[in-house]
């Protein structure tokens, strides 16, 4: 006759197996939500890329109608700006400082994103000596996400390495996936606020073959680095990653 089985020993063994059959069913779950994720991006990914070319596409048959006709076509303002710090705190006036902190341009060579309408124009008006910014293009906005991206969660910095992490930082706003996250920034959709809130600011190096020291301080426009640089921002971000 088999010895029989303490009663504690079968509980152990019953409530053990149960562990192990929702461990093995959370496990699949998790498979099958990373590989929706998955889809869902690349379904994502795919609507932007034909929503970007629809776009370039417009501008395009815009200009050549307006060449036909004689006239000139102006493109709309743009709505998104990147503002890059390139003086210290020394001799920064209390107001500009403010600016900075509001634009969480803290340190040296820091850059955000600030979307554009009258009151952010006025403020980067003020603090042009001490940064330079500009139009970027998608190609620059995915570049800084891509390779120098930080989330914020938990008020701790966290490398941008996987789609999770975005997920849950901003996925309530149906934000889920580096794609949408670069969709939201370029287009300031309706949830840029969050989104940009989420970026830690972007900690870029000094460019390649450095800032003048005469010319650092002068408007863009009259050779120098400071100001608002439109779309030549592009080539300074390229130098600074």
């Amino acid at each position: 006759m088999a010895p029989k089985v303490p009663e504690s020993v079968l509980k152990k063994q019953a409530t053990q197996a149960k562990i192990a059959e929702q461990a093995k069913q959370a496990s699949y779950e998790a498979k099958q939500k990373k590989r929706q994720d998955k889809k869902d991006a690349i379904a994502n990914a795919e609507k932007y890329a034909a929503e970007y070319k629809a776009a370039e596409d417009a501008a395009i048959a815009n200009r050549r109608e307006a060449k036909v006709k004689g006239g000139f076509y102006v493109p709309p303002m743009p709505k998104l700006a990147l503002v890059i710090r390139i003086r210290g705190t020394i001799g920064v006036s209390p107001k500009a400082k403010k600016i900075m902190q509001l634009f969480r341009l803290r340190q040296i060579h820091n850059a955000t994103f600030v979307k554009l309408n009258e009151a952010t124009i006025r403020m980067l008006r003020l603090i042009e000596p001490y940064v330079t910014y500009g139009y970027p293009s998608r190609g620059t906005v995915e570049k800084l996400i891509y390779k120098r991206g930080f989330g914020k969660l938990n008020k701790q910095r966290i490398p941008i390495a996987d789609n999770s992490v975005i997920e849950e930082g901003v996925g309530e706003f149906g934000v889920k996936c580096c794609a949408d996250l670069i969709h939201e920034i370029y287009t300031v959709g309706p949830n840029f606020k969050q989104a940009n809130n989420f970026l830690w600011p972007f900690k870029l190096t000094s460019p390649r073959g450095g800032f003048s020291n005469k010319t650092k301080l002068v408007h863009f426009l009259e050779g120098g680095e400071a100001g608002n640089r439109g779309e030549e921002i592009n080539k300074l971000v390229k130098r600074m990653i």
